[in-house]
């Protein structure tokens, strides 16, 4: 075994011990922490998924794109502040930097699913894939939390990840 995967290795199992649970592809560097969705209404034809990401690797990456069956499209957005006026917008990749987290949180990075298939329920699971252009491609449940939810660590302070943007409301 390479030194590179055993410290990969490594790094999910201390993830993996912690109170937030990591899903990781087998021998991938990049693990997806806490992901979440917030309930819709009935007829809401978006919704958005957060997540951290932990790339534990030696080398940069990017997350380049992600799918659900939850939506006929899902594309990954960020907001930005133009003049007195914040704005969503579809970005191409996010940048993953090694060793770093790269924080997916209403008003910042997020997963925008649009066209729904059905709307996002409180307590239900929503899966997605998100694309990596090293890492390749990587499968996780998100469970559906509350309308208005700030995440699973809501209230438990940031943990000292750093921050793609931050956490202004969705």
């Amino acid at each position: 075994m390479n030194t590179f995967r055993a410290i990969a290795i490594a790094v999910t199992l201390v993830t993996l011990s912690g109170p937030t649970r990591a899903q990781q592809a087998p021998g991938a560097t990049i693990a997806v922490e806490s992901p979440w969705a917030r309930a819709t209404p009935p007829a809401a034809p978006t919704g958005a998924i957060y997540f951290t990401l932990h790339n534990a690797g030696h080398g940069d990456d990017r997350l380049i794109a992600a799918s659900t069956p939850a939506a006929k499209k899902a594309e990954l957005h960020t907001h930005l502040m133009e003049g007195d006026i914040m704005r969503m917008r579809e970005v191409t990749a996010v940048p993953v930097p090694a060793g770093k987290d790269v924080r997916f949180v209403p008003g910042g990075y997020h997963v925008m699913l649009m066209g729904l298939n059905h709307p996002l329920k409180q307590g239900d699971k929503v899966e997605i894939t998100l694309t990596f252009e090293k890492a390749g491609k990587i499968t996780v449940s998100a469970p559906i939390m509350a309308a208005g939810a700030m995440g699973p660590n809501a209230g438990k302070g940031m943990g000292g990840h750093d921050s793609g943007m931050g956490g202004m409301g969705h």
